[in-house]
């Protein structure tokens, strides 16, 4: 927490002044060390996939008899609420609208194909390959806690990888930097989901209401969410988050029904058909293309991103997956996270794409000189009651804030706190830790410009790629290691398949022939 606190301190003072220094940051790491975002996504994304699809994949997350805890769409809401925030009905409006002037595979700008490129590159970075990353963790502890009965509070009590007494310090040194990584990543990543969410939601509601848009308004927003946080906080996993998981799926959903019904419904339809055919086509090149190219760099920032929540949404996903089978948590993740992530750039993605398309608003010409929040708002006021559509927008965007950051603050103070023996974190240190990701937040606002989140996000997810492959090599030990356990058949059914039978023929007159097994007598 000192280090944060540090780190607060040091954005507040530097200010505006810190944006130059932070980007340039940011394009050397994407220059350098892009490479091994990508690769440990491809590791990730393989391994998991034949995971799934192997004979392990049928291991339940519990005991044999063990029923799901959660329905299957109550399930799904609360990990794509938790997981995703208010960013992607953000970046699903602007997000294409970045690439269209700089189109991946040497398309030209503008044109058709760019418009296309421009859905998919952003259903790529919120794809297959980026909802697999939540899922180490979540195997990992799922496993251990429900089917093995390990008591699993952080992410390093799952690290098998220096079992024995003699390894015993070293386990502890692993642990403890493994605890430490984990929590600089969970706070960068919230905080930057914060810290880029509030200016925008201000913007949109100072469009809607007239209220002067500014550092004051940024603030109010600040303490409004601050007293969200701390109600579902106090409430709990089972008495807030999953409420607000619900609240805000329904909210969501209703938001991109009324644009796809009002606004260009067949164009949105045929652009997302042919998105998804590009996606098909050019998946494994997106995949490991290393070029340093404007839609590449924006890969590296959502790898960084998702990596930063990989500890908290693992362990927040396994905490609600007991009862379902390790194929059943991967494919649910892919199933819901994919497609309503999809749905979003298709919509508000698509709509803003026809808006700039057929020459209703220079959108490009606002994102370039006023910023992300000035399009998101200009978007937003173009739909029929544009005031009722507004309000709903930054509800929506506030609500799905606030089921992230409670999610966030729960399962950190599961990380930093003594054996709870099964009882839930003091409110004492989740709303410690409420404060923190404030106040960080507050600190990114003060510096302004979203090359510093995005800095921001991939410094905070470069420590997980370590931890992540040894979460992969502790899984694999770990099944390998119960593989006699899990798929040797038990002694009742060794010895009925070693008792002597004879069969005898019933009947054969016409018909199927009838064949009746008997015991060979002693």
């Amino acid at each position: 927490m000192g280090l944060f606190l540090l780190a607060t301190l040091v954005l507040m003072i530097g200010g505006k002044g810190l944006q130059s220094p932070l980007s340039g940051l940011l394009s050397w790491m994407n220059l350098k060390l892009g490479w091994m975002y990508l690769s440990i996504y491809i590791i990730n994304f393989v391994f998991l996939i034949g995971l799934a699809f192997s004979r392990y994949g049928k291991i339940k997350i519990g005991k044999p008899d063990d029923k799901p805890v959660y329905s299957g769409f109550k399930w799904g809401a609360m990990v794509f609420a938790t997981a995703i925030d208010a960013s992607i009905m953000m970046l699903s409006i602007t997000d294409p609208l970045t690439v269209i002037q700089n189109p991946p595979f040497h398309l030209k700008a503008y044109s058709n194909a760019a418009y296309v490129s421009a859905t998919m590159t952003g259903q790529f970075n919120w794809g297959p390959m980026a909802w697999m990353m939540f899922a180490p963790a979540a195997v990992l502890i799922g496993y251990l806690l429900y089917r093995k009965g390990q008591p699993v509070q952080k992410l390093s009590d799952g690290i098998g990888m220096l079992d024995g007494d003699k390894h015993q310090s070293i386990k502890r040194f692993v642990g403890g930097l493994i605890n430490v990584l984990v929590v600089i990543g969970i706070i960068g990543g919230v905080g930057s989901s914060i810290g880029m969410e509030v200016p925008i939601t201000a913007k949109a509601f100072s469009s809607a209401t007239g209220i002067k848009y500014g550092l004051p308004l940024e603030m109010g927003l600040f303490f409004v969410l601050f007293c969200l946080f701390a109600v579902t906080v106090f409430k709990g996993l089972n008495g807030g988050i999953d409420r607000l998981s619900m609240a805000h799926i329904w909210l969501a959903i209703g938001f991109l029904v009324l644009i796809l019904l009002f606004g260009p419904t067949r164009y949105i339809i045929t652009n997302e058909a042919r998105s998804l055919g590009m996606l098909v086509q050019k998946f494994v090149p997106m995949a490991t293309n290393t070029h340093p190219s404007a839609p590449q760099q924006d890969t590296i920032f959502y790898w960084g991103w998702w990596l930063s929540y990989m500890p908290v949404m693992g362990l927040f996903i396994a905490k609600i997956s007991r009862g379902k089978t390790i194929r059943q948590m991967l494919m649910g993740m892919l199933m819901y996270g994919f497609t309503g992530c999809a749905l979003f750039y298709a919509v508000m993605g698509g709509y803003s794409l026809w808006l700039q398309q057929n020459g209703v608003i220079n959108l490009v010409h606002i994102l370039n000189t006023q910023g992300q929040a000035a399009v998101i708002a200009t978007v937003i006021g173009t739909l029929p009651m544009k005031q009722v559509m507004t309000l709903l927008y930054c509800l929506s965007c506030f609500i799905f804030l606030a089921t992230t950051i409670s999610g966030s603050a729960y399962i950190l103070s599961s990380f930093t706190s003594t054996p709870l023996k099964r009882r839930e974190p003091t409110r004492f240190n989740r709303m410690t830790w409420v404060v923190v990701f404030m106040v960080f937040a507050i600190s990114l606002v003060l510096v302004g410009g979203f090359k510093v989140i995005q800095t921001i996000s991939v410094l905070a997810g470069f420590p997980l790629i370590g931890v992540c492959a040894v979460i992969l090599m502790s899984i694999r030990r770990l099944v390998k290691h119960d593989h006699e356990l899990v798929f040797t058949p038990s002694p009742e059914i060794t010895e009925m398949a070693h008792q002597p039978v004879t069969v005898e023929r019933k009947s054969a007159i016409r018909g199927k022939l009838i064949l009746s097994p008997n015991r060979l007598a002693n």
